[in-house]
């Protein structure tokens, strides 16, 4: 790993700090070794391990408006959705593991009792000047606020839990439907965080519900954040690998809004772990307000943990089935 990343510190393995890609090639010897590519590197590199090694490709995210290029080489390609296999097959991977490798929601980090404290929504990016600087003041302007509490508020509460990423396409999404949410009585509640465009952006897009949504900024404690929410509501589908914050909503006991179209018609199941609408770019929202309508009137909200096998899909034991079944896979082809 590079030095200066300390994501993986806590974990119990042996770590080899590699400051450039050159330096890849010294650390895996003759040759035999079962490696896997989780990113790009320079083809010369990559082909140099191949020639030697057992080269893996994990497509973390769907092939939309990239280029998969650099998984050509690998012996085989792992990734973690149906939606994201067929993405590849049509991009012309053909050397694919056909069972995708499904993440596993962590639904207990945190604790439920804690109260939830509005936090920054901005996630500054310090190779930017003025992220440097908004960055640098913030913190003695926030200082100088009252801290606010969560509380609930008369009417749907729908959630955004999920960094404020542009994969997401959250400004997008409400250009399309705030203006439909403004007529109903619904609160927004976003907890989460991201670039100061994004966050510019999406509150543009949310001017029609200014008044009845929330910034509270980025929350680890998602046990605490999701029993707060009647609905967990998505960003649009295409760009969006599997989504592991709907996984994780359902586990909480939180039903999940989702337009009905790849990865979510693998994560939700419609009517009894949330409710799939069609994308509002093809109804203008038509959908959407009917599924508004239907949730506000209901009494009770359908419990996603009822959803057992649906569940299992997703848990810790099924992922050490599939690591199984794919690792059999290689050594079969090695």
């Amino acid at each position: 790993m590079h030095p200066e990343n300390s994501f993986w510190d806590a974990l119990p393995f042996q770590k080899i700090l590699v400051s450039t890609p050159e330096e890849l090639l010294k650390h895996f010897g003759e040759g035999g070794k079962l490696i896997f590519q989780h990113t790009k590197i320079p083809e010369e590199i990559a082909t140099s391990i191949a020639e030697k090694h057992t080269l893996v490709g994990f497509a973390h995210m769907p092939m939309v408006e990239r280029q998969p290029e650099w998984l050509t080489r690998c012996a085989l390609v792992v990734t973690v959705s149906k939606y994201c296999i067929d993405l590849l097959l049509r991009a012309g991977v053909e050397r694919l593991h056909r069972e995708p490798l499904y993440g596993v929601a962590d639904g207990a980090r945190g604790d439920p009792s804690q109260p939830i404290v509005a936090g920054s929504p901005y996630h500054w990016d310090r190779r930017k000047l003025r992220d440097r600087l908004l960055g640098l003041f913030e913190p003695a302007f926030t200082a100088t606020q009252p801290r606010t509490f969560f509380d609930r508020r008369p009417g749907l509460t729908l959630g955004i839990v999920s960094l404020l990423t542009p994969i997401k396409q959250f400004p997008l999404l409400f250009r399309h439907v705030a203006r439909i949410l403004a007529r109903h009585e619904v609160n927004l509640e976003i907890f989460g965080a991201g670039g100061y465009a994004q966050v510019r952006d999406l509150k543009a897009a949310l001017a029609p519900i200014r008044g009845r949504t929330r910034f509270w900024g980025y929350h680890a404690n998602v046990a605490a954040v999701y029993p707060l929410l009647d609905y967990l509501l998505t960003g649009l589908p295409e760009k969006e690998a599997l989504g592991l914050n709907v996984l994780e909503a359902q586990i909480c006991g939180t039903p999940v809004l989702a337009p009905r179209a790849p990865p979510f018609i693998e994560t939700v199941l419609d009517g009894r772990s949330g409710f799939l609408y069609r994308d509002p770019r093809q109804d203008n929202g038509v959908d959407f307000e009917r599924t508004i309508k239907m949730i506000s009137e209901k009494k009770q909200r359908p419990d996603p943990r009822l959803a057992s096998n649906h569940l299992a899909e997703f848990s810790y034991d099924a992922l050490v089935e599939r690591t199984r079944r794919l690792l059999a896979s290689i050594t079969s082809a090695r």
